[in-house]
């Protein structure tokens, strides 16, 4: 069961990852640092499943803190020399009907697209992030693994809608995710994406296109060239609020102690440098950089206005598309590296997934490529996905 952090009922059908919440099962976010954390309650998505007769059948791996490529620096996965999405690898193998995943920088897309599952992370706001063990929190966001977008619509219908424990939960009570005809809609590729991706990724977003085009969809080909920035901005606020929000884990107040030091400073960064692996140290040091004196207003506010600049762009581009296909991955496979390059590694293909989470606009793996959307067209992006399959099949 390599794919499970705990596995909870053998034969649940809704498996969670190991950054959210279940009541009385261990939630370390794929870290040494939170080893032995059973919560008292469980996330409001979660409840909200199991009050509809949804049983959760286990916890699934996560790279710690959801930092990683997609899970291959869990403290808890066994290593094989491949890298493998837990919660996908479980959609796909039919294990499970769905599964939930906090999308914070990009991790569950990647898995759901080499898997060859569906995943949509949602408009932010739509689905409660209470419960979540929360790492960069204006962009992360609760989303949904399934075998094909029909599903995803089904358990969206169930989790989606406002949460009063969640400050960021939009006011919407429902949300409509019924798929419908897509026939007349118009999609835009992005060159400078597409550029970065390998040939076998391209032709894959080629293919994708002609389908959509069988449905009656436009797809034409632009230049947009805001992604760069989008990602650069992303890793900087993602990296600051992620250093923000995991100093609470100090041996102190949360999380694991060290058993040596001769004083407060030591058991500080003793406790901290055995909990963290290298690469949530990294992003430590630099949210700590860039939200630094010197460095705030260069980076940190720089990068906030960036993500205001990005968003009235997306906007624009959305007043005469309905879509965006893009590449999910650069490559059509990821194998072990070393965990001293893995910054270097998630920033490079986080180009393709950073503006979702920047701006908060859905976004929609599918047959190993994505859809990404104006804010509330979730249901669109399912429509166009739905549409697609029920081609091929």
């Amino acid at each position: 069961m390599k794919y499970y952090a705990a596995l909870i009922n053998e034969n649940g059908n809704i498996a969670v990852d190991d950054t959210i919440l279940v009541k009385d099962v261990q939630a370390a976010a794929g870290s040494y640092m939170l080893e032995g954390f059973k919560p008292l309650f469980s996330a409001e998505a979660v409840c909200r499943l199991e009050e509809k007769g949804y049983s959760v059948s286990g916890k699934t791996h996560v790279g710690e803190f959801g930092l990683d490529l997609m899970g291959e620096f869990s403290h808890y996965a066994q290593a094989d020399g491949r890298i493998t999405g837990a919660a996908a690898a479980l959609v796909a193998e039919g294990s499970v009907k769905a599964a939930l995943g906090v999308d914070v920088n990009g991790a569950p897309r990647r898995a759901a697209a080499l898997a060859g599952v569906d995943f949509l992370k949602p408009t932010y706001g739509t689905v409660s992030r209470y419960g979540i063990i929360s790492t960069a929190a204006s962009g992360e966001q609760l989303g949904v693994y399934a075998a094909d977008a029909e599903g995803i619509s089904e358990i969206m219908s169930v989790i989606a809608g406002n949460d009063s424990k969640d400050g960021t939960s939009l006011p919407e009570k429902s949300y409509d995710y019924s798929v419908s005809s897509v026939s007349g809609k118009k999609v835009c590729i992005v060159k400078e994406l597409l550029a970065q991706a390998d040939d076998t990724t391209k032709a894959a977003v080629a293919d994708y296109a002609k389908k959509l085009e069988k449905l009656g969809v436009t797809v034409e080909e632009i230049s947009f060239d805001v992604f760069g920035m989008a990602n650069t901005a992303w890793q900087i606020i993602m990296s600051a609020e992620t250093c923000n929000n995991v100093s609470r884990y100090d041996g102190v107040k949360f999380g694991h102690r060290s058993e040596t030091y001769r004083n407060i400073d030591e058991l500080y960064v003793n406790s901290r440098t055995e909990g963290f692996n290298f690469l949530t140290k990294a992003v430590i040091l630099y949210g700590s950089d860039v939200l630094s004196k010197n460095r705030y207003a260069d980076c940190f506010d720089k990068s906030l206005r960036v993500r205001r600049i990005v968003a009235d762009k997306f906007k624009e581009l959305m007043e005469n598309y309905d879509a965006v296909l893009a590449p999910v991955c650069g490559k059509t496979e990821y194998t072990s590296y070393d965990i001293h390059s893995a910054f270097g590694e998630v920033f490079r293909e986080s180009l393709f997934t950073a503006a979702a989470n920047l701006i908060g606009i859905p976004a929609l793996v599918s047959g190993g490529v994505q859809l990404m959307g104006s804010h509330f067209s979730d249901g669109l992006l399912l429509s166009l996905a739905s549409g697609v399959e029920k081609e091929v099949k």
